[in-house]
């Protein structure tokens, strides 16, 4: 559920069937973000949070309400860019190099870049959109490799070395990028 305020802007309200007690953090996003027990109704919520401001205040560090838009609004341009763009780079290198994955996924996870499931799901973040075109194809040529070897063995690497010799640049460029949008 998402709560509009007047102060923190867009807050989280995630109801938590394990949780006994109301808990505050910051999302990726940088928004509030509350944990309640399952069954508190949406009036408690927002006493909880009337009640709790001063202390939300001095101890959660939040970003600006406008920067938070502006945060949307990029990451709405990147998830189009990435849908128009990212599954047809993975299918070319996956028909390229003779890999079968089972669907294409598109993620916005802060810290990682892309991730291949056991079941053959490949996650691209969109913020690949964010980088030159050489590093995006290293992270898909990563993922593809995941099919064949679910680790980061000496296997492994001479797969991704196959299919990308500089793969060891392409790694460390990458590095100086955040996958958070």
């Amino acid at each position: 559920m998402i709560l509009r305020d007047p102060e923190f802007g867009e807050v989280i309200v995630r109801k938590n069937p394990l949780s006994k007690s109301v808990r505050f953090s910051v999302s990726p996003s940088g928004r509030l973000q509350m944990s309640v027990p399952q069954h508190t109704s949406d009036f408690l919520v927002k006493r909880f949070l009337k009640t709790n401001r001063e202390l939300i205040r001095e101890k959660i560090p939040l970003s600006d309400p406008k920067t938070q838009r502006a945060r949307d609004a990029k990451k709405k341009i990147l998830m189009k860019k990435a849908k128009e763009y990212l599954p047809y780079r993975l299918e070319y290198y996956a028909k390229l190099y003779g890999y079968s994955y089972d669907k294409c996924r598109l993620s916005h996870a802060a810290t990682r870049w892309g991730s291949c499931s056991s079941s053959g799901t490949i996650s691209l973040n969109i913020g690949l959109m964010q980088v030159p075109e050489v590093l995006r194809d290293y992270v898909i040529i990563h993922e593809l490799a995941h099919l064949n070897h679910m680790d980061h063995s000496t296997a492994f690497w001479a797969e991704v070395g196959a299919h990308d010799p500089r793969y060891k640049e392409h790694r460390a460029k990458l590095k100086r990028f955040s996958p958070g949008v």
